[in-house]
């Protein structure tokens, strides 16, 4: 090659986006607190303290996290939403936070949130204005407004999109990823780009998603009911093989915040919306209030073996793969050391139902035996093998979940007619 196709090749590669933030953040899908689905954008300080947008609920959310044991699970990041700036930037041009609800600052804030173990995130809007009308990150800002949030000990941004052109998003978003990375600062970057672009090519280029951002959001925000789950799982599953290939290491799909303990979701739909982010290999960021949860919801979120199969370093995102007539769907998502998660969940509403199928069904291949161990209850079961047929037992709008593990491949395959029958209840 010549040195002019050399130059042309250089000028090329230079106009590209850098490969990835090379930040070497959220390996696995972030886990932690985000304020907006539970607490919106609530400034009424003076008649309900505890509930607005201030420094004292993100306090007291990052002592529940140290002291309740979110943090040893893996919950770490306290994210500020919307509405926490002052109306107007400083002199310099700096956003600010409200004085009032944030007298000593957002430094002091994140001081606060690491001497706790924990992490500190923020939201920007790459616009005009934010969603909520507060001071946006327009083009000519981004450089400060990265500095900013470095100076401030910020550990986490989620950069919205509203009031902005796709254009100025095109330019903007691949903008603050290098704005975050020269800031010297380990940042994780959450992207709502492809949310405005409809979530799926042509519009949205996962290819490059996956080179500036550790996460974004794909689909539309989650309101504390049943409905706004399942059009998530709806839409994210429909969408699976686009999507699953965008996801892994470093970037992933994000279907937005767990509503469990809020006002929506019974005990079943609050144990599914779990069991179907993690199979999704989804970012866990509950919005809930941690003051106030309940024991039930709090054993939701604090499953270990459920957050074990979130955090599982192959990051593979699952897939449904069945989808039956009798409102049954079965998930499947593969695991490091040969290791697998099942979700069979239940659209019904009118009684639990008995699923009977086989994990040669399933696809799983012949001559194994693995050892299963149902993720919500425990109780693990040896033996089982492929050819197996078992049952399990779903209630309406529930899930039954299932950690599977290879034992060993049997030397004489048994007939399919000599299948045993396997209650798994």
């Amino acid at each position: 090659m010549g040195v002019p196709a050399v130059i042309a090749v250089l000028a090329v590669l230079l106009a590209l986006p850098a490969r990835g933030l090379e930040n070497g953040l959220a390996r696995t899908p972030p886990m932690g607190w985000l304020a907006w689905e539970r607490f919106r954008c609530n400034v009424n300080c003076r008649e309900e303290p505890r509930q607005c947008i201030s420094e004292m609920l993100f306090m007291e959310m990052a002592d529940r996290l140290a002291e309740d044991g979110w943090r040893e699970l893996g919950y770490k990041y306290v994210s500020i939403d919307d509405c926490w700036a002052a109306k107007q930037r400083d002199a310099e041009g700096r956003l600010v936070p409200d004085p009032e609800r944030f007298p000593r600052g957002i430094k002091a804030l994140a001081d606060y949130v690491h001497a706790r173990g924990l992490k500190l995130g923020i939201y920007g809007d790459l616009g005009i204005l934010t969603c909520q009308g507060y001071p946006g990150t327009t083009l000519d800002r981004i450089g400060q407004d990265a500095r900013t949030f470095a100076e401030w000990g910020v550990d986490m941004l989620k950069l919205d999109g509203c009031y902005s052109s796709g254009k100025e998003q095109a330019q903007g978003y691949p903008e603050m990823a290098r704005a975050l990375n020269a800031t010297g600062r380990p940042i994780i970057y959450s992207c709502s780009w492809p949310a405005y672009q409809g979530g799926l090519p042509p519009k949205v280029n996962y290819t490059l998603l996956g080179e500036i951002c550790n996460l974004w959001r794909n689909y539309d925000d989650i309101q504390d009911s049943w409905d706004s789950v399942l059009s998530i799982v709806d839409w994210f599953f429909t969408n699976q093989d686009v999507l699953q290939l965008a996801a892994g290491p470093g970037h992933w799909n994000d279907p937005d915040m767990l509503i469990i303990g809020n006002f929506g979701l019974s005990y079943e739909q609050s144990r599914s919306q779990m069991a179907l982010w993690t199979i999704m290999a989804a970012p866990l960021l509950m919005s809930t209030d941690l003051r106030t949860i309940l024991p039930s919801a709090k054993e939701i979120l604090q499953n270990r073996l459920m957050i074990q199969i979130n955090q599982d370093p192959l990051g593979i995102q699952g897939r449904r793969i069945i989808k039956e007539k009798s409102h049954i769907e079965v998930f499947l998502r593969p695991l490091s050391q040969a290791a697998s998660a099942l979700v069979f969940f239940s659209r019904r509403t009118d009684m639990p139902f008995r699923y009977t199928t086989s994990l040669a069904k399933l696809g799983f291949p012949e001559g194994a035996v693995y050892e299963v161990q149902d993720v919500y209850s425990g109780k693990i079961t040896g033996g089982l093998k492929t050819g197996d047929n078992f049952t399990v037992i779903i209630n309406p709008s529930g899930v039954v979940m299932w950690y599977l593990r290879p034992k060993a491949l049997l030397v004489q395959q048994q007939p399919r007619g000599g299948a045993s029958r396997l209650p798994l209840l």
